[in-house]
């Protein structure tokens, strides 16, 4: 039993040993893979260190050949605030992406890129020295660090990558506001080196990438075209690249902030030709309120854009809205001039000095119930111009004052009658002329 005992622990014993041995060889490995690639590291660095003691980072890495040196460049957009009508500029956040050769760093040790996040190295190598020439600010970013990567290829290519935050300009041309397509520009240049020294391109595969992502409130990004140009001075030519942003105004906001809004109130100043002439008070009322509403929406969609010198759409827009409204109310007032007009030459009463009563007719003064001479002749000329109507009792000439009385109420029952159809003729005229208008304003500007 003993012996049996003992056999069982040493057995035991062995396959703990061989558990052990077994761990360590796994942690030699472990520890033998990343001090390789550290060492590789290491001597990349070393490499380096030593190419860069022979560096001069103030001549173009084709220098020696007299040729320009290729910069390739390309954009990663993040994001995009949309245009600020008001300051004509638009913010973006974006990754510039540079690359050229530099054969003074080409090296048959160096097996790996390199990718080195380094303020002092990005000082001593080479750089293409470009700038924005229509940036109004540019802030680059240091959170949490300084931005910025360096890839040493072992071919010697190099990668310069920033992260910037800039505001550029963007002149507007408003005159089909809101139904605008504007576009933006985004211009890359050499500062220092002529087109002898340093050449920029774009990359020839997509330069100008945007965030899948991204959209913008106010626009709709159609197309983007990435060009070059060339910028003249005294001392020489500088290569530049542009890349335009060509988008399209967003139309939902403006439909339902300032197109619906203002045609309800149109519709609305209609209501006036169904109300009765006699509704003064009602009618007057709607004319001013509905007038008033266009003008207090034109002058709120005024405020937030720029004082600029020619007519807007929108502004086409808001003066045939008031147009139409103010049109309304004078129709009112025509109306109800024809509902309250007397006959010429009416008649009026009033109390004389000895409590008697006298008639005023053309400053002339008549005892009551006494036709004065000319009063026959004006009668019978506003018959005649109110077809329909002839004297009551079938008299050509009334002489009496009852029938002339008789009379005047016709001449003013004609007057309303016009005064009426008025209002039924432009509950239709109305209507018509504002479908027209829209017809022609819709497809002046969208087509």
């Amino acid at each position: 039993m003993a012996k049996a005992r003992k056999t069982k622990q040493g057995s035991h014993l062995r396959q703990k040993g061989y558990g052990v041995e077994v761990l360590l060889l796994l942690g030699i490995l472990a520890l033998s893979l990343p001090a390789g690639s550290c060492q590789n590291a290491n001597v990349n660095l070393q490499v380096l260190d030593e190419l860069l003691q022979q560096y001069d980072r103030r001549a173009t890495p084709t220098n020696h050949l007299n040729n320009a040196t290729t910069v390739n460049c390309e954009l990663y957009i993040r994001s995009f605030g949309s245009i600020d009508p008001n300051s004509m500029d638009y913010q973006v956040d974006l990754y510039l992406r540079q690359s050229w050769v530099d054969e003074r760093l080409n090296h048959d040790d160096i097996k790996q890129p390199l990718d080195l996040n380094d303020p002092n190295l990005v000082k001593a190598i080479w750089k293409p020295e470009v700038y924005f020439p229509n940036a109004k600010h540019a802030e680059f970013q240091f959170v949490t660090v300084p931005n910025v990567l360096v890839r040493i290829n072992p071919n010697g290519e190099i990668l310069y990558m920033l992260r910037l935050k800039l505001v550029f300009a963007c002149m507007m041309e408003l005159s089909k506001f809101p139904l605008d397509s504007q576009v933006c520009t985004m211009e890359i240049a050499s500062f220092s080196k002529t087109m002898k020294e340093l050449n920029l391109s774009w990359k020839s595969d997509a330069p100008i990438k945007m965030y899948k992502n991204m959209r913008m409130p106010q626009f709709e990004m159609e197309e983007i075209v990435p060009t070059t140009c060339q910028e003249s001075f005294q001392i020489g030519n500088y290569s530049c690249l542009v890349a335009e942003f060509r988008m399209r105004r967003a139309i939902g906001f403006h439909l339902v902030q300032s197109y619906l809004p203002t045609t309800l109130i149109v519709v609305i100043s209609w209501v006036s030709f169904w109300m009765d002439v006699d509704s003064v008070p009602g009618r007057t009322t709607l004319g001013v309120t509905t007038l008033l509403t266009v003008s207090s929406k034109s002058s709120g969609i005024q405020a937030g854009l720029p004082q600029v010198s020619y007519v807007k759409a929108i502004d086409v827009w808001m003066g045939a809205c008031t147009a139409f409204v103010f049109s309304a109310l004078l129709e009112f007032t025509l109306v109800n001039y024809l509902w309250r007009r007397r006959p010429l030459g009416e008649s009026r009463t009033s109390t004389g000095p000895n409590g008697n009563c006298i008639r005023s007719y053309n400053s002339q003064k008549f005892p009551c119930g006494t036709p004065s001479p000319n009063e026959s002749k004006t009668v019978v000329a506003s018959l005649a111009n109110s077809p329909g109507l002839t004297p009551v009792g079938g008299a050509e000439a009334p002489g009496e004052a009852g029938n002339m009385a008789q009379v005047m109420r016709a001449f003013k029952q004609t007057n309303k009658i016009r005064a009426r159809q008025i209002d039924e003729y432009c509950r239709g005229i109305f209507p018509l002329f504002f479908g027209l208008f829209n017809i022609f304003y819709w497809c002046y500007y969208l087509l």
